[in-house]
Protein backbone atom coordinates (compact mmCIF):
# COMPACT_ATOMS: atom_id res chain seq x y z
CA UNK A 1 0.00 0.00 0.00
CA UNK A 2 1.30 3.79 -0.82
CA UNK A 3 2.02 5.47 1.76
CA UNK A 4 1.52 9.39 1.70
CA UNK A 5 2.72 11.79 4.64
CA UNK A 6 -0.19 13.49 5.16
CA UNK A 7 -3.37 13.35 7.51
CA UNK A 8 -5.70 15.69 6.16
CA UNK A 9 -5.99 16.40 2.45
CA UNK A 10 -8.12 19.35 0.69
CA UNK A 11 -10.18 19.16 -2.35
CA UNK A 12 -11.61 22.14 -4.50
CA UNK A 13 -14.81 21.21 -5.91
CA UNK A 14 -15.82 22.60 -9.36
CA UNK A 15 -13.24 21.30 -12.56
CA UNK A 16 -11.01 19.43 -9.05
CA UNK A 17 -13.63 16.58 -7.51
CA UNK A 18 -16.50 17.20 -10.25
CA UNK A 19 -16.96 18.19 -13.70
CA UNK A 20 -20.28 20.76 -13.18
CA UNK A 21 -19.82 22.63 -16.09
CA UNK A 22 -21.95 20.54 -17.34
CA UNK A 23 -25.00 22.02 -14.94
CA UNK A 24 -22.93 25.98 -14.66
CA UNK A 25 -22.78 26.26 -18.58
CA UNK A 26 -26.59 26.00 -18.58
CA UNK A 27 -27.32 28.19 -15.85
CA UNK A 28 -24.69 30.74 -16.76
CA UNK A 29 -26.53 30.99 -20.52
CA UNK A 30 -30.18 30.72 -19.18
CA UNK A 31 -28.92 34.52 -17.31
CA UNK A 32 -27.41 35.72 -20.16
CA UNK A 33 -30.46 35.21 -22.75
CA UNK A 34 -32.45 36.15 -19.83
CA UNK A 35 -30.93 39.22 -20.26
CA UNK A 36 -30.79 39.69 -23.86
CA UNK A 37 -27.05 39.11 -24.32
CA UNK A 38 -25.71 36.55 -26.30
CA UNK A 39 -24.89 32.84 -24.93
CA UNK A 40 -21.03 31.37 -24.41
CA UNK A 41 -20.57 27.90 -26.07
CA UNK A 42 -20.47 25.37 -23.04
CA UNK A 43 -16.48 24.10 -23.83
CA UNK A 44 -15.83 28.41 -23.49
CA UNK A 45 -17.54 28.07 -20.62
CA UNK A 46 -15.53 25.95 -18.33
CA UNK A 47 -12.29 28.63 -19.30
CA UNK A 48 -14.51 31.59 -17.03
CA UNK A 49 -15.06 29.08 -14.30
CA UNK A 50 -12.94 29.98 -10.87
CA UNK A 51 -13.79 32.11 -8.09
CA UNK A 52 -17.31 31.58 -7.58
CA UNK A 53 -20.57 32.11 -10.14
CA UNK A 54 -20.21 35.63 -9.81
CA UNK A 55 -16.67 35.84 -11.14
CA UNK A 56 -17.59 33.18 -13.87
CA UNK A 57 -20.88 35.56 -14.97
CA UNK A 58 -18.30 39.11 -14.43
CA UNK A 59 -15.89 37.06 -16.95
CA UNK A 60 -18.72 36.21 -19.47
CA UNK A 61 -19.88 40.06 -19.23
CA UNK A 62 -16.07 41.17 -19.89
CA UNK A 63 -15.34 39.17 -22.77
CA UNK A 64 -18.81 39.92 -24.09
CA UNK A 65 -17.59 43.87 -24.68
CA UNK A 66 -20.90 44.87 -23.71
CA UNK A 67 -20.39 46.78 -19.86
CA UNK A 68 -23.45 45.59 -17.73
CA UNK A 69 -25.70 48.36 -16.80
CA UNK A 70 -26.79 49.29 -12.84
CA UNK A 71 -28.12 46.69 -11.51
CA UNK A 72 -28.07 44.09 -14.11
CA UNK A 73 -25.18 41.97 -13.25
CA UNK A 74 -26.99 41.40 -9.65
CA UNK A 75 -29.89 40.36 -10.98
CA UNK A 76 -28.27 38.47 -13.94
CA UNK A 77 -26.10 36.36 -10.93
CA UNK A 78 -29.48 36.02 -8.93
CA UNK A 79 -31.18 34.49 -12.46
CA UNK A 80 -27.89 31.91 -12.62
CA UNK A 81 -28.35 30.76 -9.20
CA UNK A 82 -31.38 30.29 -8.81
CA UNK A 83 -31.76 28.53 -11.96
CA UNK A 84 -28.08 26.47 -10.73
CA UNK A 85 -29.62 25.35 -7.65
CA UNK A 86 -33.12 24.23 -9.48
CA UNK A 87 -30.41 21.88 -12.03
CA UNK A 88 -27.11 21.29 -9.47
CA UNK A 89 -26.77 17.76 -10.31
CA UNK A 90 -28.78 17.26 -14.03
CA UNK A 91 -25.59 16.15 -15.31
CA UNK A 92 -22.60 16.90 -13.30
CA UNK A 93 -20.38 14.00 -11.87
CA UNK A 94 -17.29 12.86 -10.18
CA UNK A 95 -14.40 12.83 -13.02
CA UNK A 96 -12.79 9.45 -13.30
CA UNK A 97 -10.60 7.52 -10.46
CA UNK A 98 -11.98 10.47 -7.98
CA UNK A 99 -14.12 8.03 -5.75
CA UNK A 100 -11.44 5.51 -6.17
CA UNK A 101 -8.50 7.71 -4.90
CA UNK A 102 -10.82 9.38 -1.94
CA UNK A 103 -11.79 5.96 -0.89
CA UNK A 104 -7.82 4.95 -0.94
CA UNK A 105 -7.12 7.84 1.21
CA UNK A 106 -9.76 6.90 3.68
CA UNK A 107 -8.20 3.35 3.96
CA UNK A 108 -4.71 5.30 4.92
CA UNK A 109 -6.68 7.40 7.72
CA UNK A 110 -6.62 10.54 6.07
CA UNK A 111 -9.73 12.95 6.85
CA UNK A 112 -10.66 14.66 3.63
CA UNK A 113 -11.75 18.38 3.23
CA UNK A 114 -13.71 20.16 0.47
CA UNK A 115 -12.49 23.68 0.33
CA UNK A 116 -14.23 25.58 -2.51
CA UNK A 117 -15.36 29.13 -3.63
CA UNK A 118 -18.57 27.96 -4.52
CA UNK A 119 -21.38 28.99 -2.08
CA UNK A 120 -21.22 26.76 1.03
CA UNK A 121 -25.29 25.75 0.51
CA UNK A 122 -24.35 24.82 -3.07
CA UNK A 123 -21.21 22.82 -2.31
CA UNK A 124 -23.02 20.40 -0.01
CA UNK A 125 -26.76 20.34 -1.74
CA UNK A 126 -24.10 19.38 -4.90
CA UNK A 127 -22.50 16.33 -2.73
CA UNK A 128 -25.56 15.67 -0.97
CA UNK A 129 -27.52 15.35 -4.53
CA UNK A 130 -24.33 12.79 -5.41
CA UNK A 131 -23.81 10.89 -2.49
CA UNK A 132 -20.64 11.89 -0.95
CA UNK A 133 -20.61 14.55 1.35
CA UNK A 134 -20.32 11.67 3.70
CA UNK A 135 -16.97 10.93 2.38
CA UNK A 136 -15.85 14.60 3.69
CA UNK A 137 -15.04 16.06 7.43
CA UNK A 138 -15.84 19.78 6.34
CA UNK A 139 -17.34 21.23 3.61
CA UNK A 140 -16.69 25.10 3.22
CA UNK A 141 -17.55 27.48 0.55
CA UNK A 142 -16.49 31.28 -0.64
CA UNK A 143 -19.31 32.56 1.66
CA UNK A 144 -18.30 30.49 4.77
CA UNK A 145 -16.03 32.58 6.74
CA UNK A 146 -17.50 35.80 5.34
CA UNK A 147 -15.91 38.49 2.64
CA UNK A 148 -12.28 38.54 1.81
CA UNK A 149 -11.50 35.15 3.31
CA UNK A 150 -12.20 33.01 0.36
CA UNK A 151 -9.26 31.44 -2.16
CA UNK A 152 -6.94 32.58 -2.76
CA UNK A 153 -6.56 33.44 0.78
CA UNK A 154 -5.29 30.90 3.31
CA UNK A 155 -8.13 31.42 5.38
CA UNK A 156 -10.70 28.05 4.26
CA UNK A 157 -7.40 26.29 4.34
CA UNK A 158 -6.23 26.95 7.89
CA UNK A 159 -9.64 26.45 8.95
CA UNK A 160 -10.60 23.08 7.27
CA UNK A 161 -6.97 22.17 9.02
CA UNK A 162 -8.55 23.38 12.63
CA UNK A 163 -12.12 21.33 11.84
CA UNK A 164 -10.21 18.41 11.30
CA UNK A 165 -8.46 18.40 14.51
CA UNK A 166 -5.91 21.09 13.99
CA UNK A 167 -2.94 19.25 13.87
CA UNK A 168 -1.28 17.03 11.44
CA UNK A 169 0.09 18.10 7.30
CA UNK A 170 -2.25 18.90 4.97
CA UNK A 171 -2.33 19.00 1.13
CA UNK A 172 -4.40 20.50 -1.12
CA UNK A 173 -5.83 19.68 -4.29
CA UNK A 174 -6.95 21.97 -7.19
CA UNK A 175 -7.43 23.22 -10.52
CA UNK A 176 -7.01 26.88 -10.63
CA UNK A 177 -4.60 29.52 -9.41
CA UNK A 178 -6.84 30.31 -6.74
CA UNK A 179 -6.04 27.35 -5.36
CA UNK A 180 -2.37 27.04 -5.81
CA UNK A 181 -2.05 30.42 -4.21
CA UNK A 182 -3.85 29.67 -1.63
CA UNK A 183 -1.94 27.23 -0.23
CA UNK A 184 0.82 28.90 -1.07
CA UNK A 185 -0.03 31.57 2.04
CA UNK A 186 -1.08 28.77 4.14
CA UNK A 187 2.11 27.31 3.33
CA UNK A 188 0.93 24.13 2.41
CA UNK A 189 1.63 21.95 -0.74
CA UNK A 190 -0.37 21.68 -3.38
CA UNK A 191 -1.47 18.99 -6.14
CA UNK A 192 -2.97 20.31 -9.52
CA UNK A 193 -4.95 18.28 -11.75
CA UNK A 194 -4.68 19.02 -15.84
CA UNK A 195 -7.98 18.27 -16.63
CA UNK A 196 -9.94 20.65 -14.87
CA UNK A 197 -11.30 24.70 -15.69
CA UNK A 198 -7.27 25.91 -15.27
CA UNK A 199 -7.72 29.72 -15.33
CA UNK A 200 -3.75 29.96 -16.55
CA UNK A 201 -2.53 27.51 -18.23
CA UNK A 202 -1.20 24.58 -16.48
CA UNK A 203 2.35 24.73 -17.24
CA UNK A 204 2.33 28.48 -15.17
CA UNK A 205 0.20 26.77 -12.10
CA UNK A 206 2.18 27.53 -9.38
CA UNK A 207 2.55 23.79 -8.18
CA UNK A 208 4.29 21.06 -6.69
CA UNK A 209 2.93 18.44 -8.54
CA UNK A 210 0.31 17.62 -12.24
CA UNK A 211 -1.44 15.22 -12.55
CA UNK A 212 -3.76 14.28 -15.48
CA UNK A 213 -5.92 11.75 -14.04
CA UNK A 214 -6.92 10.52 -10.01
CA UNK A 215 -4.76 7.71 -10.82
CA UNK A 216 -1.70 9.53 -10.24
CA UNK A 217 -3.03 11.22 -7.36
CA UNK A 218 -1.29 8.76 -4.40
CA UNK A 219 1.93 8.60 -6.15
CA UNK A 220 1.92 12.28 -6.39
CA UNK A 221 1.35 13.17 -2.75
CA UNK A 222 3.93 10.18 -1.62
CA UNK A 223 6.22 11.94 -3.08
CA UNK A 224 5.69 15.37 -1.89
Amino acid sequence: MTQIPFSIVGFDLDGTLVDSNRDLAPALNHALAGAGRETVPDDRVRHLIGGGALRMLERAVEQSGQPAADGELDAMHTTLLDYYEAHIADNTVPYAGCLAALDALAERGCKLAVVTNKVERNAVKLLDTLGISGRFACILGGDTLGPGRAKPAPDMIEEAIRQCGGTGRFAMVGDSSYDTRAARAANVPVVAVSFGYNDIPVTELDCDALIDHYDELMPALAKL
